[in-house]
């Protein structure tokens, strides 16, 4: 199937967030953090604290999390266990969002943890028991956690609908022939990055993929007039004023810093955290707006 087939497919198949959300909700979007097992093959790994310091930022401020797919390196890695136990911090303030009342984590898979499909993984991946080192216990990460496709968000004031998708979809070797892809990722393109040959089929190291992808999706866009969030490409997109609504996260792997959008006070904003040093040289964390805001609900005008 074509992307545009897809993506209508996904959008008329996904979940209505159950509370629509008006112009005092806090809303943060998140993609592709693609979280390793520290190794030297984790690209999550270097921006960590950063990462880090963000998540506490929004937790602390009252902002419900979402996260648009590819936040757990399963491509290269076997092992969900290997993931939370390489960053335990991360997953203990993740599971607070998730255990708030009501839950303020909300997560869709990609093609990197495109496994999570199946609600059975899900169930004994995300949703197990483990024992936490820092609490002796048992505890249980994420329990009764459901992983979408794609979820829709209704802005109340104006009625609008936000759509949120990972962005894969109608990719032939991201979708339909991802083993096949995960395979060739792990046996071939990993080992030759070492060397600086970059893998091909991917749309955040080939620039003419991802440009084949972002074009597709944006006419998908602009036939449906549906204002859309996505990630997959890593690069970050934001939707000026007459523009298509057409907006992507970025990344969490990108070097020394992550992008991610914010919904609050009735506006969407892209937004960057970084390392700077200040006029002492000490390393401080920074966020920066990357576009000027706008309303969301100006997105739905016509």
């Amino acid at each position: 199937m074509s992307t545009a087939s897809r993506l209508t497919e996904v959008l008329l198949k996904a979940r209505r967030h159950p509370i629509p959300f008006d112009d005092t909700a806090r809303l943060v979007l998140f993609s592709d953090c693609h979280r390793g097992d520290n190794s030297w093959a984790d690209d999550f790994a270097r921006n960590h604290d950063l990462y880090l310091f963000a998540l506490k930022h929004y937790y602390q401020n009252g902002f419900i999390y979402f996260e648009l797919g590819d936040g757990d390196e399963l491509y290269s890695n076997d092992f969900f266990a290997d993931i939370r136990d390489a960053h335990p911090h991360v997953f203990q303030l993740l599971k607070r969002f998730h255990d708030a009342k009501p839950t303020r984590l909300y997560m869709l898979y990609g093609n990197h943890d495109i496994q999570r499909a199946d609600p059975q993984i899900v169930a004994r991946t995300l949703g197990a028991s483990y024992y936490d080192r820092s609490t002796g216990r048992r505890v249980t990460l994420f329990k009764g956690i459901h992983v979408y496709e794609g979820l829709v968000l209704k802005h109340q004031p104006s009625g609008g609908e936000i759509f949120l998708v990972h962005g894969h979809q109608g990719d032939l070797f991201n979708e339909r022939l991802w083993k096949v892809s995960r395979f060739l990722s792990r046996m071939l393109w990993n080992p030759l990055e070492l060397l600086g040959i970059t893998e091909p089929t991917s749309p955040a190291k080939n620039h003419i993929k991802r440009g084949i992808i972002e074009n597709k999706v944006q006419a998908w866009i602009e036939s449906q007039g549906q204002p859309t969030i996505f990630g997959h490409t890593h690069k970050p997109s934001f939707a000026r004023e007459g523009d298509p609504p057409f907006f992507n996260t970025g990344s969490c792997v990108s070097p020394r810093s992550i992008t991610n959008i914010e919904i609050q006070a009735g506006k969407i904003t892209l937004v960057k955290w970084r390392l700077m040093p200040d006029q002492y040289g000490r390393l401080r964390v920074v966020r920066e707006e990357l576009d000027k805001p706008r309303t969301v609900a100006s997105l739905f005008r016509s």
